[in-house]
This record gives structure tokens, sequence and C-alpha cells, in this order.
């Protein structure tokens, strides 16, 4: 059973930095694209950034700059530094993967599974 688990969020002050991690786990026969999506209260969830198996990163508008995503194929983990921390980034943060397990039929983006969320608040 693939499972993906998030650590890093937290509480910091407006300008701050933070570093979120995604680690995949599991039957694990290949992971596909790895992205952060974010959640703020009353607000649908929205990309944030998502990197391809080959590397290839991309960013939302509104993070552009600040936030940098990368990824350690070794360990299955994906990184999301997180720079000069605004009150807009306020959500919860989910990472979600493409994962193709051992004993599945393969498809070019492998099965969608999410992490459990981890909360960034940003205080003014």
């Amino acid at each position: 059973q693939v499972q993906l688990v998030e650590s890093g969020g937290g509480s910091v002050q407006t300008g701050g930095s933070l570093t979120l991690s995604c680690a995949a786990s599991g039957r694990i026969y290949r992971v596909n694209n790895m992205g952060w999506y974010r959640q703020g209260p009353g607000n649908q969830r929205d990309l944030v950034a998502d990197i391809t198996g080959g590397g290839t990163a991309h960013y939302s508008d509104s993070i552009k700059g600040r936030f940098t995503i990368t990824r350690d194929h070794n360990k299955n983990t994906i990184y999301l530094q997180m720079n000069n921390l605004q009150p807009a980034d306020t959500a919860v943060y989910y990472c979600k993967a493409g994962i193709n397990e051992y004993g599945t039929r393969l498809s070019p983006d492998g099965d969608e599974y999410w992490g459990q969320g981890t909360q960034v608040t940003v205080s003014s």
C-alpha cells in the first residue's frame, strides 16, 4: 500500500521561511509527477508547484520567485522551500503523486495519491 507523508508545516511571521517534505513509501515501482497543492479557508484546492519525473518544475504565478520545489528520486521525496511567506500563503498544503505500484497494470501517469495535509500559518 502506497502512502504519502508530509512534514514541515508550522507557524511563521510574514517574511519567514519553511520547508515542506513529502515522502512516498510502499510497494512502489515508479513515481511519476509529484506536486504540492494548497487549500485556504473557504477556498478550493489549487496547484502550488509540481515536478515531473524528469525534474521539470512548474509554479503557480502567486508563488513564483518565492517557492522552490525539488525532488530526491532515491528517497521518493519532494520538498517545497518557501521563502518570504505572506499571510495569503496560509493554507493546508497537500502533496500529490502519480505512482505505479508493483503488481498493478502500468499506466503512464500512475495512480493518484494524496497526503494528509500539513498546516502552514503566516501571521502579519
